[in-house]
């Protein structure tokens, strides 16, 4: 398996300390190279990590989906650049994009814009007052992104096929709601297992719960680098 292939696999530290996030990336060793440390790990000590886990030699994906006004979110991806991780998320609002596109300037921070959480279908959008569903506001918010000019996007492997045609082949698709075959679903609404995803035209895909949770994390990601070898192959 190359480095490449085996970067496609970003492991969700979705813990609530630093010392826990520490044990689970012993745990896993040498079958992750690339970690996603979001709002709960990094608001319970998990800023610490980036440095550990460059040094390492590892990479990071730093999800805090910011979204605030167009100088303050210039100004927080700024500072976050500074860090030395490859991703950040943003929520996919065209001045939140615009905005953390001149932050990133000049570094090799990639922005990636959160379409439409994984959790959520066409009801919740409904809910929540939005006139256009999943798919439709998923192709909206991957044109907006693709002319503020960022790296990527967030998106749920239901979305992959129509956004590639949108986005064109060189933006990075990221995707949640990746479950192995079997794997209970927890909160997230649409979902694909890592083969269907990477076959959709996934360039790397994020998994929490099923490798923190398995009995064995490190056999559960070893499995899955092995799913995502042979997807490739």
């Amino acid at each position: 398996m190359t480095d490449t292939t085996r970067d496609k696999l970003i492991v969700a530290l979705d813990l609530p300390d630093a010392t826990k996030a520490r044990a689970a990336i012993e745990r896993l060793g040498d079958s992750v190279k690339f970690y996603k440390i979001g709002m709960e790990l990094a608001y319970g000590g998990g800023f610490g990590l980036v440095d550990e886990l460059a040094r390492a030699g590892k990479q990071v994906f730093l999800d805090l989906k910011l979204h605030d006004i167009g100088h303050t979110v210039e100004k927080a991806t700024a500072q976050i650049a500074r860090l030395g991780v490859r991703f950040l998320t943003v929520h996919a609002f065209p001045q939140t994009l615009a905005a953390a596109a001149r932050g990133s300037q000049g570094s090799d921070l990639q922005v990636l814009g959160v379409t439409v959480m994984t959790s959520y279908d066409d009801s919740d959008l409904a809910t929540a007052g939005y006139r256009l569903n999943v798919r439709e506001l998923v192709a909206l918010r991957a044109q907006q992104a693709k002319e503020a000019g960022i790296a990527g996007l967030i998106l749920s492997p239901e979305e992959l096929v129509a956004t590639r045609t949108i986005v064109g082949p060189d933006m990075l698709l990221v995707t949640p709601g990746v479950r192995p075959a079997g794997a209970a679903l927890g909160d997230q609404k649409r979902v694909a297992t890592p083969a269907e995803a990477l076959k959709r035209g996934a360039d790397h895909l994020v998994v929490g719960r099923p490798i923190l949770a398995a009995p064995d994390p490190r056999e559960a990601a070893l499995a899955i680098q092995k799913e995502i070898a042979d997807a490739c192959a």
